[in-house]
């Protein structure tokens, strides 16, 4: 989950043309402590949620969604979402690599036994 929310926090920095440092103001943490939490080693992003998501103009829910990354587009006409399925990919890409990993284990326990 960490991982996730710091590479949605990434982006939607990013696209808001914000540096680390300034987003880290806002929060009043060190741009240290924030350059953690967009990385995914820190769960800090949880005690800074309100304030990250006035940050950023998005609700908590979308913050925490799993699905799409939600990043406010200031350049459409009315401020709309734009949803991005990367992190659905991202997942399915690593599900099946997993299972390729699965399967390499049981032929190899197969073979043992064999």
């Amino acid at each position: 989950m960490n991982t996730i929310i710091g590479k949605k926090l990434q982006a939607l920095r990013k696209e808001r043309g914000f540096s680390q440092e300034q987003v880290a103001d806002k929060l009043h943490i060190s741009q240290s402590a924030y350059a953690r939490i967009e990385s995914g080693e820190s769960h800090s992003w949880a005690s800074h949620i309100l304030k990250i998501c006035e940050t950023y103009e998005i609700t908590p829910e979308e913050l925490v969604s799993s699905e799409n990354i939600v990043i406010n587009n200031h350049q459409q006409g009315g401020g709309g979402y734009i949803q991005i399925n990367q992190l659905s990919e991202k997942l399915i890409q690593q599900y099946e690599e997993r299972i390729k990993e699965k399967d390499l284990i049981i032929k190899e326990l197969r073979n043992r036994l064999a």
